[in-house]
């Protein structure tokens, strides 16, 4: 797919998020070491060409009940909370290895919605990603499960990784999932459903669309939620991109104009206030 008067290779500055289910084994939920190291290899592969890249990944929780030795996704809270602490390390100590093998250095950042809410932390959290890209280091981003409560949590790494790109003035965001972009209705259920390639302005309509789109059983995020980063990005004058991310070589194909997903165009308004929105949930 091409999208007229749109060439990705001139974008410099990406936010590339990445669901648990994208990281893992659909049959067992453990973690794909060679789906990992084919991301770390494509997100190196975009610094080599002078692209400044921030990933915000999930995956804390899964890894953790990997490594925990659980046989469910855990349900209460404290659970999530203790899956999360050992799960995050484990997650950033993978990514270090990896990125490592390409002498590339990654940052950890975690994020709660307070950090967004309170001036003082909202600045120094946008400073510290935009220092650590202009050091020429990939800011690994995930919101930080092990304190976080309902009241503070964005909930969904979607609207995180929107938030960050507004934060950090980037000109593309990527949301990689287990589906090609957004359709018009269940493609799993509806043979003839659709897929929308390109929306050149956002409205309701393409929220009831999310809401008939399967979610995922990995993580928290469904089509509902990346519509919901689709109003952040666009309004923030950030494009979004919604693809596939079975084959994480869909990066590179990007950024070479020749790709299948769901385009959102950056329509900047000035009106839009993120803080307004993360109050209301």
């Amino acid at each position: 797919m091409t999208i007229r008067g749109m060439d990705f290779k001139k974008k410099k500055r990406v936010v590339i998020k990445i669901g648990s289910s994208s990281l893992t084994h659909p049959a067992t939920g453990n973690i794909n070491y060679i789906k990992m190291e084919r991301l770390v290899r494509e997100l190196c592969n975009l610094r080599n060409q002078g692209i400044d890249v921030c990933l915000v990944s999930s995956g804390a929780i899964t890894v953790g009940k990997q490594s925990m030795g659980l046989a469910e996704r855990p349900r209460r809270l404290p659970e999530k909370q203790a899956c999360a602490s050992v799960g995050q390390a484990r997650l950033m100590s993978i990514y270090q290895k990896f990125f490592a093998e390409y002498n590339q250095k990654v940052g950890q950042v975690l994020m709660t919605k307070e950090t967004m809410i309170d001036n003082v932390s909202r600045k120094n959290a946008q400073n510290t990603i935009n220092e650590l890209m202009a050091m020429g280091v990939i800011p690994i981003v995930n919101e930080n499960d092990t304190v976080s409560t309902y009241e503070i949590r964005f909930g969904d790494n979607d609207t995180l990784s929107a938030i960050v790109s507004a934060l950090t003035g980037a000109d593309l965001l990527i949301l990689l999932s287990d589906i090609d972009g957004l359709y018009t209705d269940d493609p799993k259920v509806n043979p003839d459903a659709e897929l929308i390639t390109y929306v050149e302005e956002f409205s309701p309509e393409y929220m009831e669309m999310a809401s008939s789109a399967p979610g995922s059983e990995m993580g928290t995020g469904g089509m509902v939620t990346k519509i919901k980063a689709a109003r952040i990005a666009t309004a923030s004058g950030v494009d979004m991109i919604i693809a596939n991310g079975k084959d994480f070589g869909i990066l590179h194909h990007i950024f070479e104009n020749r790709f299948t997903g769901t385009f959102f165009k950056a329509n900047y308004d000035e009106n839009f206030d993120i803080l307004d929105l993360l109050e209301e949930e």
